[in-house]
């Protein structure tokens, strides 16, 4: 029996070349153990030696390291060896990982699943707290309770989100520490090192509290992303429970007090005839060929005169004119398609799905958002009703030459260095003129003196995608159209 003795509780690259010298010196995974730390091995156990200078590489799928890493992960006693075992079989069973079948291969899928899940919950559920450092600065502590070993995994996402703070995560295992520069891992912690309430906490609180909706209370389904075990985590888990006990009588007072609101037909009629009426007293505003005296001379003045806009047959149907947001001297413009539903009923760009997803890979790239400006290409949103949903439709030639004047006007006051065009919509609105996202992706292109343009797909366009597989690679390469954004305009970097 052999033993190799690794770092810590997930340390990878020590069982890597543990494992790379058992399988040269053909040692099978029943003769295989591992330790971690100052852990006693078995009674009987030697020290595996080395692997001789000319013993040969062993060849893998490209999934196995990734899988493998994850395997390490996991909360199981046995993970080092099991994942072992998996490459000890892939020497002679090349395609071992596409046996769905295999029992080796479905517990390997599970506990990584377990553990993406897990790293998933500790970026979701992990609460910093603000404590000075003794010397005048700030530090911020989180206290998080994993399941399994994902410290080391999920540390980089919190390096990279939070890179201008100095923050320590204390967990029970493992807890690391980024001091603005690099990440250092230190010893777990106990419940009592954990931090005190902060007065941002008592805000958040509050803050939580008043967004409650009864109406909208699943408990399953907010079990099912908050499960409980990951309760002592977070402060607000302590509200949860009053909560949904006066959720009923909150809703009924909800119902009672709400406001009698007219029929959506009985909207769209009066605001015909205010149409009607105003065609009477005021000639129509043609936008190609209005006077340079009538351009709003602001974004906010822009804004305005957009709400009546009705250069086109989509703001009948729209709920509002969904014009561009951010600051009027923004050093870039993100262009998308159209507004969504969700945008469609806020008035506000980019706060669906799409989104959320926008906002993650700015985030990523370290991106501050309310320093860019976001619009779309066309104003309104434009849907077809199918049953109680409305379903997106794309706008066509003329929809996005009648709302070109509005996003003309919205680059010539901002006065962008770089316009980002989502999807291939946007660049031909930018460009007039119809062109591919993969002839002209991930690169700058001048389109005059001042600007230049990049390229990319539409967030919408990663949420289509049907593979998870090929939704991490699109990810990944929006993240990195997005990090060109930031190398070129350093100034919108996210700071602490």
């Amino acid at each position: 029996m052999f033993f190799a003795r690794l770092a810590s509780p997930a340390d990878f690259d020590g069982w890597r070349q543990a494992a790379r010298s058992a399988l040269s010196l053909g040692i099978s995974p029943e003769e295989m153990s591992f330790v971690v730390g100052a852990a006693a091995p078995g009674l009987f156990a030697e020290t595996l030696p080395g692997a001789p200078r000319d013993a040969p590489q062993p060849t893998v799928p490209k999934a196995f390291p990734e899988l493998a890493r994850k395997l390490v992960c996991h909360a199981e006693e046995d993970r080092f060896v099991f994942a072992y075992r998996l490459l000890w079989r892939l020497q002679t069973e090349r395609k071992l990982l596409e046996i769905a079948s295999d029992p080796d291969v479905l517990r390997a899928t599970a506990m990584e699943k377990a553990v993406r899940r897990d790293s998933h919950k500790m970026k979701a559920f992990v609460r910093f707290r603000e404590v000075e450092d003794g010397e005048g600065g700030r530090h911020y502590i989180a206290w998080f309770e994993p399941f399994h070993h994902v410290v080391e995994l999920t540390a980089p996402f919190f390096a990279r989100r939070f890179a201008g703070m100095v923050w320590t995560i204390l967990t029970p295992e493992r807890s690391v520490h980024w001091d603005g520069a690099e990440l250092a891992f230190l010893p777990g912690a106990t419940k009592d090192m954990r931090p005190p309430d902060d007065d941002m906490e008592a805000l958040w609180l509050t803050y939580y509290a008043s967004i409650f909706n009864p109406a909208r209370l699943k408990v399953k389904a907010m079990q099912s992303e908050m499960p409980k075990k990951y309760w002592a985590n977070m402060p607000e888990t302590a509200l949860i429970k009053p909560l949904i006990e006066g959720a009923e009588t909150a809703a009924r007072r909800m119902l009672a007090t709400a406001p009698t609101l007219p029929s959506f037909s009985h909207q769209r009629r009066q605001e015909r005839e205010r149409m009607a009426k105003a065609t009477h007293d005021e000639p129509n505003l043609d936008l190609e060929s209005s006077a340079d005296d009538a351009r709003p001379g602001n974004i906010a003045a822009a804004r305005e005169q957009a709400r009546h806009c009705k250069a086109c047959p989509l703001w009948e149907p729209a709920t509002q004119t969904v014009f561009g947001e951010g600051p009027d001297d923004a050093p870039v413009i993100f262009v998308g398609e159209q507004p969504g539903d969700q945008e469609d009923l806020a008035g506000q760009p980019f706060v669906g799905p799409a989104g959320k997803v926008f906002d993650e890979a700015l985030a990523a790239a370290g991106i501050d958002r309310r320093q860019a400006y976001v619009t779309n290409a066309v104003k309104h949103f434009k849907f077809v009703p199918r049953g109680k949903r409305r379903i997106h439709q794309k706008p066509n030639m003329g929809e996005i030459r009648a709302c070109r004047w509005w996003l003309d006007l919205e680059r010539e006051l901002v006065k962008p260095k770089l316009i980002v065009a989502l999807g291939a919509t946007a660049a031909q609105a930018v460009l007039g003129k119809a062109v591919t996202i993969r002839d002209t992706r991930s690169r700058l292109i001048d389109l005059d003196d001042a600007t230049k343009l990049l390229v990319t797909v539409h967030p919408s366009y990663i949420l289509r995608l049907p593979d998870k597989a090929a939704q991490a690679r699109e990810s990944e390469a929006f993240d990195a159209d997005m990090a060109m954004v930031l190398d070129f305009l350093p100034e919108l970097k996210l700071s602490a």
